[in-house]
C-alpha cells in the first residue's frame, strides 16, 4: 500500500471525486464540493457519478469535469478509465468496497475515505467516525413493538436527536472535504438550472397544464393569468414506510386549491410512480397533470424550479427541491429530519412534519406495525403548513 505523504506537503492538482449513488444523497454531498473548489481554486475536480445522475451535475461550478458510470460496469473498466486521468488524489465519499476498489485499481496515490470492513486496506488514509456523528440503525421488529407499548413520556430517537450537534449527513461528506483542507462550516445544497431550460419545461406543458385547468372543477384564474404551479411528489423509491397515503396528498392538493384559487399541481416521480399519481389525480377532479415517469432530471429540475412549493415525501425530488430554492413541506415518518431533511438544516423556509410516534424513525423499509408514525400526520395540518409557506413567498 502506498503510505499517504506527509502533512503539509502534498498539494493536490487533479482530484477525483467518487460521487454517491442515490439522488437525494448526491444533492447532500454539494455542500462538500463548493467546500472543496473554495480551498482548492487552482486544482481540477472530477466527480464520478452514475449515469443516472450526470443530468443532476450540468453546469455545477465546484466541479470541471464529470465522468460517468454505466450500473453493469466493472470496477476494473471504471479503473483502466482513471488510470489515463492520471488523479493524484481521490476523495470517496460512499461507504462501499466498490468505491475504493476502484480508486486502487485506478493507482491513484492518495485515497482517502470512511474507516470500514473490506474497503479501509484499500484507501491510504482513513477517517473514523466524526464528531456528532448518529448512526442509523434500522429498528427491528421486536424493537419496533416494545416501543410502542412505552408511556408516552419515555421520549423517542427523534426527540432527542436535535440535542446532537452536526448531525446532518451533510457533515459525513464535509468532514471527508475537511481532510484537504476544506472549511468544515456547512453551507446550503447548491444545484444549477438556466432559465433557458426553465422557458422550455414550461412551454413543454403549458398547453397539457391548461386542458387540467379546463377538466378540473378549480376556480379559473384572470384572463392570461398563469396559474401557480405547486409540486406534489408522493412516491419515495426507499419503500413504503416513507409514502404517505395518496388519498391525503389528494385530500391536502384539494383543499389547498380552494384556498389558492388559480394554480395546478404537477404529480411527479419516476416511471414507478405513474399509478400513483394518476390515482391523486382521479381523487382531485383532475386538478393535478401526472408527470410522473415522463420528464428527464433535466426538466425535473426545471419544473420544481418553476414551483412555489414542493409537497413530498422524503426522497429525492425533496433534496433536488430545495437546493434549487424551493420552499418544500415535507412528511416523515421511518426516516429523521435531523439526519436527512432538506437543505441547510433549520433553514425557516422548509417544513418538516413529523408525529410523535415512539418507534420513528425506524429506518425500515415497510412498517410491521399500523404505519402509524405517517397516519398521525392528519391532511388538515398539512393544509395549514402549504398555505403558511405559500403566504411565504
Amino acid at each position: 500500500m502506498i503510505a499517504p505523504p506527509p502533512p503539509g506537503t502534498f498539494h493536490p492538482r487533479r482530484i477525483l471525486v467518487r460521487g454517491v449513488n442515490w439522488l437525494g444523497d448526491a444533492v447532500m454531498t454539494t455542500p462538500a464540493l463548493q467546500r472543496l473548489r473554495e480551498a482548492l481554486p487552482a486544482a481540477h475536480i472530477t466527480l464520478l457519478t452514475q449515469e443516472k445522475l450526470a443530468d443532476l451535475w450540468q453546469r455545477h461550478p465546484s466541479l470541471d469535469a464529470v465522468m460517468t458510470f454505466s450500473r453493469d460496469e466493472s470496477p476494473w473498466s471504471v479503473a483502466r478509465r482513471l488510470r489515463a486521468e492520471r488523479f493524484d488524489t481521490a476523495l470517496v465519499l460512499p461507504n462501499s468496497p466498490r468505491s475504493a476498489l476502484e480508486v486502487w485499481l485506478a493507482r491513484i496515490p492518495q485515497r482517502i475515505g470512511y474507516a470500514r470492513p473490506w474497503s479501509s486496506w484499500l484507501l491510504t488514509q482513513t477517517l473514523g467516525l466524526r464528531p456528532g456523528k448518529v448512526p442509523m440503525p434500522r429498528r427491528s421488529v421486536n424493537e419496533v413493538k416494545r416501543l410502542i407499548r412505552l408511556p408516552l413520556a419515555v421520549p423517542s430517537l427523534a426527540a432527542a436527536l436535535p440535542q446532537a450537534r452536526a448531525v446532518h449527513q451533510i457533515h459525513d461528506y464535509l468532514h471527508l472535504a475537511a481532510t484537504l483542507g476544506a472549511n468544515p462550516e456547512p453551507l446550503p445544497p447548491r444545484l444549477e438550472i438556466t432559465a433557458a431550460e426553465m422557458r422550455q419545461a414550461q412551454e413543454a406543458w403549458l398547453e397539457k397544464l391548461q386542458v387540467v385547468g379546463q377538466a378540473s372543477r378549480l376556480p379559473p384564474g384572470k384572463a392570461g393569468e398563469m396559474p401557480a404551479l405547486l409540486g406534489l411528489n408522493p412516491g419515495a423509491e426507499y419503500g413504503p414506510a416513507k409514502r404517505w397515503p395518496a388519498q391525503n396528498f389528494a385530500t391536502v392538493a384539494r383543499e389547498v386549491s380552494r384556498s389558492v384559487g388559480n394554480c395546478r399541481w404537477l404529480a411527479v416521480g419516476g416511471a414507478g410512480d405513474r399509478n400513483l399519481c394518476h390515482e391523486i389525480a382521479r381523487l382531485t377532479d383532475n386538478g393535478v397533470l401526472n408527470l410522473a415517469g415522463k420528464t428527464s432530471l433535466r426538466q425535473l429540475m426545471a419544473l420544481l424550479k418553476l414551483c412555489r412549493l414542493l409537497l413530498t415525501n422524503d426522497t429525492g425530488p425533496m433534496h433536488v427541491a430545495a437546493a434549487l430554492g424551493t420552499p418544500v413541506v415535507v412528511l416523515f415518518g421511518s426516516t429523521s429530519p435531523e439526519l436527512t431533511g432538506p437543505g441547510l438544516p433549520g433553514d425557516p423556509r422548509h417544513q418538516l412534519l413529523t408525529s410523535a410516534t415512539p418507534c420513528a424513525p425506524c429506518f425500515r423499509r415497510t412498517c410491521p406495525i399500523d404505519f402509524r408514525c405517517m397516519t398521525a400526520i392528519r391532511p388538515d395540518r398539512v393544509v395549514k403548513a402549504v398555505l403558511h409557506s405559500l403566504s411565504l413567498k
